[in-house]
């Protein structure tokens, strides 16, 4: 079959005018400038499909730090309201050591400090009362 076609194309003969010359560049051109275009084609693409995987990339990276920040966040919020509950405590520790009646109880149970004629008895699993 490949004989046939040069065969063809052999027994074919090619007119030398200036019109035939023009028609062979002009379709010269025309294959040149679809195989241009065909690789302009296929370079968008690949630039595109290359944009498109560093941009899906890119957006998956900043959602898991997203994540990551919201769950740092999420703890610190947590650790705050601890701090800030300890620090209510404490303050409120401080008006009760303001008062002199506390105090003198605290003496009393945890140091032994006594009034006149009284005895203490310290049990031994007794705690701190404050």
């Amino acid at each position: 079959m490949g004989r046939r076609k040069e065969r063809k194309r052999n027994n074919i003969a090619k007119i030398n005018s200036t019109y035939a010359k023009q028609q062979e560049k002009q379709m010269a051109q025309k294959s040149r400038e679809k195989t241009l275009l065909f690789r302009r084609l296929i370079a968008f693409v690949v630039l595109f499909l290359l944009i498109g995987g560093l941009m899906t990339t890119y957006h998956f990276q900043q959602r898991a730090q997203m994540q990551e920040k919201q769950t740092e966040y999420e703890q610190l919020n947590e650790q705050m309201e601890q701090y800030t509950n300890r620090n209510q405590a404490l303050k409120e520790e401080v008006e009760k050591l303001s008062d002199i009646d506390y105090l003198l109880q605290i003496a009393r149970k945890d140091y032994f400090f006594s009034k006149d004629g009284e005895i203490i008895f310290k049990l031994p699993d007794e705690e701190p009362s404050y």
